[in-house]
């Protein structure tokens, strides 16, 4: 089933704030994507990079500078979930409103 197939891409507790942050901020460090994220280790981004990479949903690219700079971006795949994340994010804001009772 279609949807199985997504979330098996998307599952876990950290994947999703990955995309969210690249979908608002284009290019991000390591560094940036891990202080937009609080609570995630660096060994879980790293891990969650990875999957995301394989996946085909982000690119790392790598400067020649010193030290070394990493950015991470959507591919043009991944752009594709932008119009995921917002509906998301627009539940979420009903959602919580609904059940604070406002």
């Amino acid at each position: 089933m279609a949807v199985h197939d997504a979330m098996d891409v998307l599952s876990g507790k950290w994947k999703i704030s990955i995309i969210s942050v690249l979908c608002y901020h284009n290019k991000r460090r390591f560094s940036d994507i891990l202080n937009d994220i609080k609570g995630i280790s660096n060994k879980m981004l790293s891990k969650e990079l990875k999957e995301l990479e394989i996946n085909k949903l982000i690119t790392r690219t790598v400067f020649d500078t010193q030290p070394v700079t990493v950015y991470y971006e959507l591919t043009e795949y991944g752009l594709k979930l932008q119009s995921v994340i917002k509906h998301l994010s627009a539940w979420g804001t009903e959602h919580r409103k609904k059940i604070m009772g406002r």
